[in-house]
């Protein structure tokens, strides 16, 4: 079980490990997952990666490890770093809404499972494309799937499903809106209960 972080008051960690689950639904859910953030990564090219909100480290070492760019930092707003990651990540802790790195930084930004966190999410992503030179990768839970698939396996039932912490509920037409506020381009991945989004930065 990892321990919540918060940003603003706002709940921005993870409550149940997915990454390390025993459960194999799950397991198959987030090889889903993986696969398409991986996929999309790997087809930037990107020569220097960020990951905002990485938490554990742990997909930043997934990544790093199936395509290595000359430079991979990640961030949180409060780190605690899983043993034995890769020794080229970089990391330290930072909030999405005052990234410390200068505009244009990065070829490529990635923030999984972050925006739903936040009580700005359009802040968030004006930061997250204020960093990158090039590209930006998003991804957020499928909504009301992710509910109703919490629900299910009988999880958050006085929350009517809903994960704790989740303030926004992104429908995948919602985070299209929301990533062509600031993004170009855009190349869609729908592993099940997600939407992961690849744009180019607009400026």
């Amino acid at each position: 079980m990892n321990t919540p972080r918060v940003d603003a008051g706002n709940i921005v960690g993870n409550v149940y490990d997915k990454y390390n689950t025993r459960n194999p639904i799950a397991r198959a859910l987030m090889r889903g997952f993986t696969d398409a953030v991986t996929d999309l990564y790997q087809g930037t090219g990107a020569r220097s990666v960020l990951e905002v909100g990485c938490g554990e480290g742990l997909l930043a070492d997934h990544l790093i490890r199936r395509a290595r760019p000359d430079r991979f930092e990640a961030c949180d707003v409060a780190l605690r770093p899983a043993p034995s990651l890769d020794p080229q990540l970089a990391l330290r802790e930072a909030s999405i809404y005052a990234l410390p790195w200068p505009d244009q930084s990065f070829d490529l930004v990635i923030c999984c499972e972050v925006l739903e966190h936040l009580a700005d999410p359009a802040a968030g992503l004006a930061e997250l494309a204020r960093v990158s030179a090039r590209q930006v990768l998003i991804s957020t839970p499928w909504e009301p799937v992710w509910r109703i698939l919490n629900l299910a396996r009988g999880r958050y039932l006085r929350a009517l499903g809903n994960t704790p912490g989740h303030v926004q509920h992104f429908s995948r037409r919602a985070l299209l809106t929301l990533a062509a506020t600031r993004l170009d381009a855009l190349r869609v991945r729908r592993p099940l209960p997600w939407t992961v989004i690849l744009g180019d930065v607009r400026r």
